[in-house]
């Protein structure tokens, strides 16, 4: 093949075949980044992603590159050479650093960036634009390595029409995948029950406090993949709620809606319905095809306390931490100096001492700061041996 002299011809069958791989599997994108690293001898690379509007450089499947080299990387790429290639540039056009040689060693990116993480040559083609963002794919080498030679650009020129094909049939800009496990594990922490619906009110994803609410609760049910109450009123309003909150032209005051989802023994949720198809919302829970968040929460389930963090956040001494979370569990004075063996009167110091550095008046003001300020996860689960 002409221009690629020393690359087998299986190599880049290999290599193409795995890109077309990644159209499926995302997952598979940072092998195959490696892959077509190697191919032209670079030591890293990867795909990033760049939002032109905010001036933005993330990077998704990268290797190879120090944490801190990324970071300096973001924060300098709108005066990079590449931010203002990429703008001129087709889809799939091959520059490199080095084609400007003379002017990149003069430039500041290059002393400030490249050189003191031992960088020489960086070369790269944007794969995919949408809206305001743009993916590309890149590979650098150090400065132990020659410059990119023709060769190398050659073989990025043969592979970058197979890349933005892969990127355009899977969608990869999203990362769907990858952003919805981490959002699970994120929602998974939470307190609340989260229920994620479609427009039609189809669960399309609960977490697991939702799942245990449903399980263990007799408020909430789950009947033909819906958020089903048994409670006939709190059934028809959820039903309605989910429908307004659907819909394009909605107009939520504070754009959320909350409602009573009572069970037969009295108790029961109060669930906060929010819509997410719009704005970043959207793109957040874009792998769950959700039209609303439900948020369903016992009010009668005790939360953590937020303990040291809110100490130091108003400076509290351990004798008035303990006392405010003595408080915190319904006692009163006189009980509270029982359980921490002090006297009545120095529980009152304390408390008056903790009403002046949180600016409160009373103890139910205290309190309701200190609820405010009570952590939305659980502490993860310790396994049992």
């Amino acid at each position: 093949m002409i221009g690629l002299d020393g690359v087998s011809a299986q190599a880049l069958s290999d290599t193409i075949g795995a890109i077309y791989d990644c159209a499926l599997d995302p997952h598979q994108w940072p092998d195959t980044c490696r892959k077509i690293a190697d191919l032209c001898e670079s030591t890293a690379g990867g795909i990033c992603v760049h939002d032109m509007r905010h001036l933005q450089n993330d990077q998704l499947f990268v290797f190879g590159y120090q944490p801190v080299f990324l970071e300096k990387l973001g924060n300098h790429y709108a005066q990079s050479p590449m931010a203002a290639a990429d703008i001129v540039s087709n889809i799939g056009c091959v520059s490199a650093l080095s084609m400007d040689r003379h002017e990149l060693l003069e430039s500041q990116f290059y002393r400030e960036v490249l050189k003191p993480f031992g960088l020489l040559d960086i070369i790269w083609f944007p794969a995919l634009r949408t809206g305001g963002r743009m993916a590309s794919m890149h590979a650098s080498r150090s400065e132990k390595a020659p410059y990119y030679q023709q060769l190398e650009i050659n073989l990025f020129q043969l592979l970058s029409p197979h890349v933005c094909r892969a990127l355009t049939i899977s969608d990869a800009l999203d990362i769907r995948a990858l952003r919805s496990e981490m959002l699970e594990k994120t929602l998974d922490l939470l307190v609340a029950g989260v229920f994620l619906t479609a427009r039609d009110g189809r669960v399309v994803y609960m977490n697991a406090a939702a799942e245990r609410q449903v399980r263990i609760g007799n408020s909430i049910r789950i009947v033909n993949n819906r958020v089903f109450p048994t409670d006939p009123a709190a059934r028809a309003a959820l039903s309605k709620a989910i429908d307004e909150a659907s819909r394009d032209d909605a107009v939520m005051a504070l754009s959320e809606h909350s409602l009573a989802i009572p069970d037969a023994d009295g108790a029961g949720h109060v669930a906060t319905l929010l819509p997410v198809e719009r704005g970043q919302r959207r793109g957040v829970l874009a792998p769950f095809a959700a039209s609303v968040a439900i948020f369903t929460q016992d009010p009668v389930e005790a939360p953590l306390m937020p303990g040291e963090a809110f100490a130091r956040l108003h400076g509290l001494t351990g004798g008035e931490l303990r006392v405010l979370l003595a408080l915190a569990q319904g006692l009163g004075a006189k009980e509270a100096a029982d359980m921490l063996g002090i006297s009545e009167p120095t529980v009152r110091t304390h408390l008056q001492h903790i009403f002046s550095k949180t600016d409160t008046l009373r103890q139910a003001d205290l309190l309701r700061l200190l609820q405010n300020s009570t952590p939305p996860i659980r502490a993860p689960q310790r396994p049992v041996h």
